[in-house]
């Protein structure tokens, strides 16, 4: 390449964009390095962009990341709790299982993925489980496709944020099989119609013939271990930065698609006998209060022992007793 400072044949210097000798005149190294430097920052603020979107400023974890628990994965958060069970009955415990998914990239747009508060939320709970209950726990936790043979070693899984997940054929078949053999789903984290309605849409696939139905406060799901009184919204959980703010402002919803969020809904798909076997927070985040339990005193204190362990421990002793 011919730098800046070759002259064109008149006697002048050749300017970037004239042809000297059948090469074409480049921008001078100076230049090109500012505009190297231009790229990458571009490069990297559009990374930053997608983690903050989809991974609220976490560690952003593909889709295929080849991993297996949630400690294979660096905190983001605080100092991961750590615990172990008694020797030669580390497999009899209950095991937090995470179910990734494929998000559809022209879903709703605020809608998050399969790793969102991960890992901090499920190793968090885990431990707390395992604190306030008599339920042991596995310290590792287990990350899991509904395609893999070993879904059915789990009696529950959870999903967070299905407001954009996409399902494939296989994936709604081993479901459906999973939930008819007595599984239990718990969905969390997605706001809004839009994300709900897309939601619903892939349950409709796995259970044509089944529809949600809103539980209402008096169902024993609300009051197995902790008692949760008879008002739903209260048991509304933001993500943590809204739940700081809400000390001043009162408002603990999100705006999602123009739409603002105020109105909690915990609503169930029943199985054949009328028992919960798919369970979906919606409006509420518990992911965030799981996750973030440590960081923040306000937000733990009012939105983490009040409303996202409570709701989670009820739901998961219910699913193990019912």
């Amino acid at each position: 390449m011919v730098s800046g400072s070759k002259e064109n044949g008149s006697g002048t210097a050749a300017k970037p964009g004239e042809h000297v000798s059948g090469f074409r005149v480049t921008q001078s190294a100076p230049r090109r390095r500012v505009l190297l430097f231009i790229l990458i920052l571009c490069v990297v603020s559009t990374a930053a962009l997608l983690a903050q979107r989809f991974g609220g400023g976490e560690n952003w974890v593909p889709e295929e990341a080849p991993i297996r628990t949630a400690r294979e994965v660096p905190t983001h958060s605080a100092e991961f709790p750590r615990w172990t069970n008694t020797a030669g009955f580390e497999k009899d415990v209950f095991t937090f299982a995470r179910v990734r998914y494929h998000r559809d990239w022209y879903g709703p747009r605020r809608a998050g993925y399969c790793f969102t508060d991960f890992p901090d939320s499920d190793l968090n709970f885990s431990y707390r489980l395992q604190q306030i209950t008599s339920l042991r726990t596995d310290p590792d936790g287990r990350v899991i496709r509904l395609t893999d043979p070993d879904l059915f070693d789990y009696p529950f899984i959870y999903m967070v944020e299905p407001g954009a997940m996409r399902l494939d054929s296989a994936e709604v078949e081993a479901l459906r099989k999973y939930l008819s053999n007595g599984g239990f789903l718990m969905a969390d984290d997605f706001w809004g119609p839009r994300e709900w309605d897309n939601f619903e849409r892939e349950m409709h696939r796995v259970f044509p013939e089944r529809d949600f139905v809103d539980l209402p406060m008096t169902h024993p799901i609300f009051h197995t271990v902790f008692d949760l009184g008879n008002t739903m919204n209260k048991l509304q959980v933001p993500n943590y930065g809204l739940g700081e703010e809400s000390q001043y402002t009162g408002v603990t919803w999100e705006y999602h698609d123009g739409e603002e969020c105020r109105e909690v809904h915990i609503r169930a798909i029943m199985d054949e006998k009328n028992r919960v076997s798919v369970v979906a927070c919606h409006n509420t985040d518990n992911g965030d209060g799981w996750e973030r339990e440590q960081e923040f005193e306000y937000f733990f204190h009012e939105f983490s022992e009040k409303r996202a362990y409570p709701l989670g421990i009820n739901i998961i002793v219910y699913s193990m007793t019912h």
